[in-house]
């Protein structure tokens, strides 16, 4: 049976979708948090997540805002359940949502899907393929006095492992040190050898970070198993939310994403598809907005790296060769804390530091010269435009992609013979600045002035 065919047929046994309730217990090593999802009474999820105790947290904070803020992570978790049989309609039982939010909802659902529609072939509308109702009254907006004073100031950064998050953590802790604020907390969700690593290099040891523990329902997984929808969901979308849990915890209000202007691009682009929609401009003002109306709007969510291109930031990490060794961004040799060096993740990893960094070291860190290895061959087109679609991965852009391969050729092929990869490519397209900084952001002033120093 087709995708199309089981999301139909799906959506007529499983109807509706319900939000019935979650709940929230500290505990001494904790705050511990639990949603529950019901598929049309016939299945029931229970997805637990937790904060475990730091020193620098502060777990009594009023109900309001805990509420608050648990309930708007379940709005979040509920996707990736929701997608397995894609029910018509969503059911809020915990409380109510004015239309405002349901549009916010309804849009992140949608264009957070974009890749798994796609992917599964299946035909929907951001109008048909979701109705949301929603009981009771919407909470309101709260005060969060934690931020009143000058601490709250202070920035966390979400660290993924990669080169990205290391450039943001790097350039706040010298702006923080000159404008004598706490050193930047860094977020590790589900922590695991790359972004451990990277938070240790920085000067980071185990209980100095911030930590949040996410687990999938087992049911999701079986369910998957025997034939349930899956794909791509939008997981930034979800970690945006759990940082503002997290920011109100530790009374910080700045929370510095490494969100790059490549995000914009879409991966499909004929089609609209974007696998990175999450970590786009368009969702970070969204979700802004969203913040500021109906949670409060002291928070402020932003892209640290957003004026900057993949290629500004490649060249900004290669200056920071004591993370060279640990860093990783490979989604397949995630769990081995591995690069793979057979995806098209670690292709676009390997091409974009190819400028900066010679291809003998590059080799050392990969396994071996990507740009020799032939079996990539498809890999390479789709990231160099060769092909419609760009690989369904966290990559940069095509224009990109171009300019860091005609960079290489000149740096280090210039008098020799060239990988097999790059025999006979010829690039395409202008080439990207690496000095021009994109014009539309969430940064202040003083934090622009952060990158244009490092950059120009």
């Amino acid at each position: 049976m087709s995708a199309q065919k089981r999301y139909n047929t799906y959506r007529q046994t499983f109807p509706e979708f319900v939000y019935q309730d979650y709940e929230y217990t500290m505990q001494s090593d904790g705050l511990h948090m639990c949603f529950h999802f019901k598929l049309s009474d016939k299945l029931c999820f229970a997805v637990r997540s937790s904060v475990p105790t730091r020193q620098f947290i502060n777990f009594s904070i009023p109900k309001d805002q805990l509420d608050l803020l648990v309930f708007n992570i379940g709005m979040a978790e509920l996707v990736s359940y929701w997608k397995a049989f894609c029910p018509p309609l969503v059911r809020i039982v915990p409380h109510g949502l004015t239309e405002e939010q349901k549009c916010f909802w309804k849009k992140l659902y949608f264009n957070g899907l974009g890749e798994f529609f796609y992917v599964n072939g299946i035909r929907a509308t951001i109008d048909d393929f979701m109705t949301i109702e929603a009981e009771g009254e919407p909470l309101k907006p709260v005060a969060f006095s934690q931020f009143d004073d000058k601490a709250s100031e202070s920035f966390i950064v979400p660290i993924g492992g990669g080169k990205d998050s290391v450039v943001t953590l790097d350039c706040l802790q010298s702006y923080s040190t000159r404008l004598q604020l706490d050193s930047p907390l860094p977020l590790i969700m589900n922590p695991r050898g790359a972004t451990v690593e990277c938070c240790r290099v920085a000067g980071y040891e185990h209980g100095d970070f911030l930590e949040i523990r996410r687990a999938i329902d087992p049911l999701l997984l079986d369910l998957n198993a025997k034939g349930a929808l899956n794909g791509h969901t939008p997981f930034s979308a979800m970690l945006a939310f759990y940082t503002l849990l997290v920011s109100a915890l530790t009374g910080r209000r700045h929370i510095a994403l490494s969100n790059e202007s490549s995000a914009n691009e879409a991966t499909d682009i004929a089609n609209g598809v974007n696998h990175q929609y999450s970590k786009s401009l368009e969702f970070e003002n969204d979700f802004r907005d969203y913040v500021s109306s109906f949670i409060s709007p002291r928070f402020d969510y932003f892209s640290f790296l957003r004026p900057l291109s993949e290629l500004q930031i490649a060249m900004l990490f290669s200056r920071l060769p004591q993370y060279h060794d640990v860093f990783r961004s490979c989604n397949v040799g995630s769990k081995q804390d591995v690069w793979c060096g057979h995806c098209a993740k670690c292709l676009f990893a390997f091409i974009i530091l190819s400028p900066f960094i010679s291809p003998d070291r590059l080799a050392q860190y990969f396994g071996h010269n990507l740009l020799d290895d032939e079996t990539l061959m498809l890999y390479f087109r789709q990231l160099a435009g060769l092909e419609p679609v760009k690989p369904f991965e966290c990559v940069g852009t095509v224009a990109e992609v171009n300019t860091a391969l005609r960079m290489t050729v000149d740096r280090w092929y210039a008098n020799g013979e060239v990988p097999c990869l790059l025999r006979d490519f010829q690039p395409q397209g202008d080439s990207v600045s690496l000095s021009a900084l994109a014009s539309e952001h969430n940064l202040t002033e003083g934090l622009m002035n952060i990158l244009v120093a490092h950059v120009v």
